[in-house]
């Protein structure tokens, strides 16, 4: 997949300046495809010129005029294009993951605090895509939504995120919870602090 068929896809729901796409990126595209916001007007700069999205000029009255994009039929068929192409499997790279691979040679408790903050990471994007799905479903439920919704495309896409972010969560909490429960236990015949053992064996305070 290319950033381009991201771009148009996201596209679909309406006109969009370069603005608002960046931010369509970073609530909802963002969970299955990631790109910094230069590498969104880039592409939507290359889309315009090969014809696949098409733009206009917005006057505002308090505020700079602004471009709007919309997909053009060419864009259409190119998404249609895509869509009928075979669907490639995805691949996990996490820095994370590979600690963790180490994590008999390496020091926990950094990595239990990495872990942590995953963990809250991804809680905030369950609470993000949480709201982002009640306000897609406008106050039905999710069944009524998935059966009659006029765009399902989007939903289904942010409970895929919403999965993802849990699954994170879960995995991140278990594994703190069996790196802690295997930290080396402190030897409790170890004399206290300021003693001393004399030569035959015999604690000295």
């Amino acid at each position: 997949m290319a950033l381009r068929h991201a771009v148009l896809a996201a596209l679909l729901d309406g006109e969009l300046s370069g603005y608002e796409l960046t931010k369509a990126f970073d609530l909802g595209v963002a969970n299955f495809w990631h790109a910094r916001p230069q590498q969104v007007y880039a592409e939507l700069s290359r889309l315009e010129k090969g014809g696949l999205v098409a733009g206009r000029e917005v006057v505002q009255e308090t505020r700079p005029t602004k471009r709007l994009f919309h997909v053009t039929d060419a864009g259409r068929a190119e998404l249609e294009a895509f869509a009928a192409a075979s669907a490639k499997p995805s691949f996990v790279r996490d820095d994370l993951l590979v600690k963790v691979q180490a994590a008999d040679h390496v020091d926990t408790e950094a990595l239990i605090a990495q872990l942590a903050e995953r963990a809250a990471f991804a809680q905030a994007k369950i609470g993000l895509f949480g709201r982002l799905l009640d306000g897609m479903r406008g106050g039905r439920t999710e069944e009524e939504f998935l059966r009659h919704g006029d765009r399902v495309g989007p939903y289904l896409t942010c409970l895929r995120g919403l999965a993802f972010e849990q699954g994170n969560r879960d995995w991140c909490e278990r594994t703190i919870a069996v790196l802690r429960e295997r930290r080396p236990v402190p030897d409790r015949r170890s004399p206290p602090v300021g003693s001393t053992v004399s030569p035959t064996g015999s604690r000295v305070a």
